[in-house]
């Protein structure tokens, strides 16, 4: 609530240092005057609703703190968060789940800002075999599943690249949006022990595939799978619940890993 209740302009300011620009570098791009911004962050004006919107949106500000930015204007929030569950979101509900099963044999999932699992196809459950129970149960948080010492990292071959490539986004979503919650999470990921097992001695598997890429190396049922991931994400949405979700889907790297995943998927039906 404090932080809703600090003035517009210091909200803006803050948004424009985080994004590393000058009031007037982010006047020009705004089509604004400088002295205009000045007096908005200065609170000697204030701006109207259509320009805090207009502001945010040059600011790449998430549609979450754009409703916190109007509500700091004087204005009402705009932007509807629903659950996934809602009615009115049922179109884009059912685009995931057929989007996730239309990937299996191969595993993928739906996540939120947090890294929350919100869902995942049938090929994602048969790769935690063996981890914490705890790690696996609702709400199950992605990243710690993923890098706990009692999750899958003991099974990750190349974990030290993989760990950073994880921390790296995270690092990038934190620069973005500034929020506590996953500053939280990455400095309880960054606290994680290395599993001995875990460490990878041969050569950068980024390095193998031309450095375009980091790839997952995970060890299942005595197979090494090497999957690459993609990101999906909706489309200019207007709600937040749908502008904070993330589909990850993973590819597999070559052959053997394809010809693994049908064999867990045709075992999994068995």
């Amino acid at each position: 609530m404090q932080t809703v209740c600090r003035p517009i302009g210091g909200h803006l300011r803050e948004w424009r240092q985080r994004r590393h620009l000058s009031q007037l570098a982010l006047a020009c791009d705004a089509d604004i005057s400088t002295k205009h911004l000045s007096f908005i962050e200065t609170g000697r004006a204030l701006p109207s609703r259509d320009m805090v919107l207009h502001l945010a949106e040059r600011l790449e500000v998430p549609l979450r703190d754009r409703n916190m930015l109007l509500v700091a204007a004087g204005y009402a929030p705009v932007f509807p968060e629903r659950q996934l569950q809602d009615p009115a979101l049922g179109a884009a509900r059912k685009v995931v789940d057929l989007v996730l099963a239309g990937h299996e044999p191969y595993p993928a999932l739906a996540v939120d800002r947090h890294w929350t699992l919100i869902a995942a196809n049938n090929a994602v459950a048969p790769l935690l075999e063996g981890v914490e129970p705890s790690l696996a149960s609702p709400p199950v948080n992605v990243l710690r599943l993923g890098l706990h010492p009692a999750g899958l990292a003991p099974r990750i071959i190349n974990f030290a690249e993989w760990r950073a490539h994880l921390l790296a986004r995270l690092r990038r979503q934190i620069d973005l949006t500034a929020d506590p919650i996953l500053i939280a999470l990455i400095n309880e990921l960054g606290d994680y022990p290395t599993p001995g097992d875990a460490r990878h001695n041969g050569p950068s598997e980024t390095e193998q595939y031309a450095n375009v890429v980091v790839p997952l190396k995970l060890v299942i049922e005595g197979s090494i799978l090497s999957l690459f991931s993609m990101t999906t994400v909706f489309g200019t949405p207007v709600d937040i619940t749908l502008s904070e979700l993330a589909l990850e889907a993973f590819l597999p790297a070559d052959a053997a890993t394809a010809e693994a995943l049908h064999r867990l998927a045709a075992a999994a039906k068995s």
